[in-house]
């Protein structure tokens, strides 16, 4: 799908700010209280305990070699996708690296390792939500998934797990504890992200007045329902309930419409992540 020149530069702002949030958790959190951790950040906080090198450049040196494994392995589309993020990231951890020092943001390890995973996890929440990719390690995974076919989150976990279990030689206890609960904290958040704005209620309705709640749900709260074919279970007998998806603030007025219309109804509530097409992901015919 073509974007416009406004979604496009929206995007480029997110990738910007993204990469921000990417360095100042690292540089400010992370790498303070020597919390451990996976990915190309990781590797390259193995390599700078052995070799007298900023981690900006050393990550960035581990980023290019990757585009270049992504351009011979996975061709020029893929190696493109993560060049903007593979640049920008260690770019921005140089800024802060060389001309505004974050040092210690706080001297409480636990304090980084939330604020630390909270901020990767949104960074990585937004650029995945815009369809960006992070590029770095995961390059490895993808490109071992195409010729051997093994499972690719089986990968990716591996891989991470390899550059931490490394760091273990120069980490103590608390750190590889910190480690492990920033990465879960990571992932949490980071999917909170992606599904952010987008989840809304569905509705299961079951009453004898379907046809006057189908007509309220379809005018009066101005959503879509479709019904469906049921048969009761203790009588036997046919009838119809109805499924209908609306946003979370009209829950309250949808249940009062029901018990109005019906008081011997009963409906059930779930959460939706994600929902996509006609009157959601773009709009209904008029």
């Amino acid at each position: 799908m073509k974007l416009s020149g406004r979604e496009r530069a929206k995007n480029i702002l997110i990738m910007v700010f993204s990469n921000f949030l990417f360095a100042v958790s690292v540089t400010g959190f992370i790498r303070p209280h020597g919390i451990i951790l996976g990915g190309a950040t990781g590797l390259g906080l193995l390599i700078t305990h052995y070799v007298n090198m900023k981690l900006s450049v050393v990550v960035m040196i581990i980023n290019v070699v990757l585009l270049l494994i992504a351009y011979i392995t996975m061709g020029k589309k893929f190696a493109l996708s993560t060049l903007a993020n593979s640049i920008l990231y260690p770019a921005m951890m140089y800024v802060f690296e060389t001309f505004i020092t974050l040092g210690k943001v706080t001297e409480d390890p636990m304090l980084s390792c939330v604020f630390g995973g909270v901020l990767m996890g949104i960074g990585i929440g937004m650029i995945l939500k815009t369809g960006g990719s992070t590029g770095g390690t995961d390059v490895i995974a993808v490109a071992i998934n195409k010729y051997t076919h093994v499972n690719l989150s089986a990968l990716l976990y591996l891989v991470d797990g390899v550059i931490m279990a490394c760091q273990l030689m120069f980490s103590n206890r608390e750190q590889v504890l910190l480690g492990i609960f920033l990465m879960a904290l990571l992932t949490l958040t980071m999917n909170k992200i992606m599904i952010m704005g987008k989840t809304q209620a569905e509705l299961m309705i079951f009453s004898d007045k379907t046809e006057e709640i189908k007509e309220r749900i379809l005018g009066q709260e101005d959503a879509g329902a479709t019904l469906f074919h049921i048969q009761k279970g203790y009588s036997g007998k046919e009838g119809e309930a109805i499924m209908c998806i609306i946003p979370r603030r009209k829950v309250y007025d949808m249940c009062e419409m029901i018990q109005e219309v019906d008081p011997t109804a009963f409906w059930t509530i779930s959460e939706v992540n994600e929902i996509y097409g006609r009157g959601f992901s773009f709009e209904r015919r008029a």
